[in-house]
């Protein structure tokens, strides 16, 4: 046994309250055609970040996922829309590390688990489970910044 105490006062600069589901949909509008249909669907991805103060510095982020398949017709095969939240609170950080921890470090922590639960639904809808390959949300970050006409830092 150690008699080493942590510090009462110190914080660690993020906490992980919750996460969750906050919004799940699956449509498969013209099944089941689209499960027997031998060729390659054409894939749409689109991943963003939104978040939300809740209270002093404590935040919810979430990761807005939208994905869909179609025919090489254009016919919809399916549509995914995820919302996949966490509740986080900051520590004693400094105020230009705040966008950085919320907007790319929160997301890495809640993407694996968004992921699976994409793979799983696609592969639960009797489709071969989609794969989400790893997001760059430093990139996502700085895309931001530069789309709100804010100077890009080294983030």
């Amino acid at each position: 046994m150690s008699d080493i105490q942590p510090d009462q006062g110190s914080q660690p600069p993020l906490t992980v309250h919750a996460q969750y589901i906050k919004d799940l949909s699956f449509e498969n509008p013209r099944s089941p055609h689209s499960l027997m249909e031998q060729g390659q669907p054409q894939l749409g991805l689109d991943v963003q970040v939104k978040t939300r103060q809740l209270e002093g510095s404590t935040y919810e982020v979430a990761l807005v996922i939208d994905a869909d398949a179609k025919t090489e017709q254009g016919e919809v095969v399916f549509v995914l829309e995820l919302v996949y939240g966490g509740v986080f609170t900051l520590g004693a950080i400094p105020q230009e590390a705040v966008g950085p921890m919320l907007l790319i470090e929160c997301p890495r922590l809640l993407f694996p688990f968004a992921r699976a639960i994409v793979a799983n639904t696609t592969r639960e809808a009797g489709f071969p489970p989609l794969q989400i390959a790893p997001v760059d949300f430093a990139g996502l970050y700085r895309q931001q910044l530069e789309q709100a006409g804010q100077p890009v830092g080294t983030a």
